[in-house]
C-alpha cells in the first residue's frame, strides 16, 4: 500500500491527540482531597488553575498501602532540599516511585512542612477550620486506603525557605494560572492531592488543582 507523507502527518497527529489525552482527570476543590491511579511509566501532571495555590501531594504504592513517598528518605538520595529535575522521589521502603519531570512553575517547592491540621488553625484561634490532614484521611478512604497515621507532604508550589539564620519563611505561594509539574511514575501508585487550606499563603483563599494521568509525556 502506498503511503503518502499526507497520511503519515495525519497519523502523528492522531496519534498525538491521543498522548494529549489523559486517561483520568480529577479538579481538586479548594479546601478538598482527590485521588488518581498510576501504572509504572504513566505521567501525572498537576496544574494551578487560578494560581497562588499549594498542593499536599503524595504517592502511596497499589499493592502495599504501608509503602508511600517519603520526604526525608528522599532528601538522603537525593541530598537535596526538594528533587531536581530527573531526580525522584523515595518511599519510606527506599524505592523510588516518582521521578520529577518537568518544572513549570517558578520552582519553589517544599518537603519540608507538615500538611496543614485542625489543631494547626485551633493555635490561631480557628475552630473547624478546613484542613489537609483531615481531607488526606477522607480522600485515602475513597481510595481504599486505610492508615493510622498520614504520610509526610510533598508540597508543590509551596515557598517556605530556609533562611541563614536557620528560621523558615512563609512566604507567599509565586504560581501564575496555568503552571504546571510534571512528574513520571516509578511503580503502580496511587496518588492524593489536597489543596492547602492555609489561606495566609495561598493568596487569601484555597483554590482548585487539576490532577491528570496521562500514558505518553503530555505536551
Amino acid at each position: 500500500m502506498f503511503v503518502t507523507g499526507g497520511d503519515m502527518a495525519q497519523k502523528s497527529r492522531i496519534r498525538k491527540q491521543k498522548s494529549d489525552k489523559p486517561i483520568a482527570a480529577v479538579e481538586v476543590l479548594g479546601y478538598g482531597g482527590g485521588f488518581v491511579r498510576a501504572s509504572s511509566g504513566n505521567f501525572i501532571r498537576i496544574t494551578d488553575i487560578a494560581g497562588g495555590q499549594i498542593g499536599d501531594l503524595y504517592a502511596i504504592a497499589a499493592d502495599d498501602h504501608e509503602e508511600f513517598t517519603s520526604p526525608s528518605v528522599t532528601r538522603l538520595y537525593n541530598l537535596t532540599k526538594f528533587p531536581r529535575i530527573g531526580q525522584s522521589f523515595y518511599s519510606n521502603l527506599e524505592r523510588p516511585l516518582l521521578c520529577f519531570v518537568e518544572d513549570h512553575s517558578p520552582g519553589l517547592h517544599d518537603m519540608m512542612m507538615a500538611s496543614c491540621s485542625k489543631p494547626f488553625f485551633e493555635s490561631f484561634g480557628m475552630e473547624d477550620h478546613p484542613n489537609c490532614h483531615d481531607n488526606y484521611f477522607k480522600t485515602a478512604a475513597e481510595a481504599g486506603i486505610t492508615h493510622r497515621f498520614k504520610p509526610d507532604p510533598i508540597n508543590i508550589f509551596q515557598n517556605t525557605p530556609v533562611m541563614p539564620d536557620g528560621s523558615i519563611l512563609a512566604g507567599i505561594t509565586m504560581t501564575r494560572p496555568g503552571d504546571y509539574v510534571v512528574l513520571r511514575a516509578q511503580a503502580d501508585i496511587i496518588l492524593i492531592l489536597t489543596a492547602c487550606s492555609t489561606e495566609a499563603i495561598n493568596l487569601c483563599k484555597s483554590s482548585p488543582l487539576r490532577f491528570e494521568v496521562f500514558t505518553q509525556k503530555p505536551a
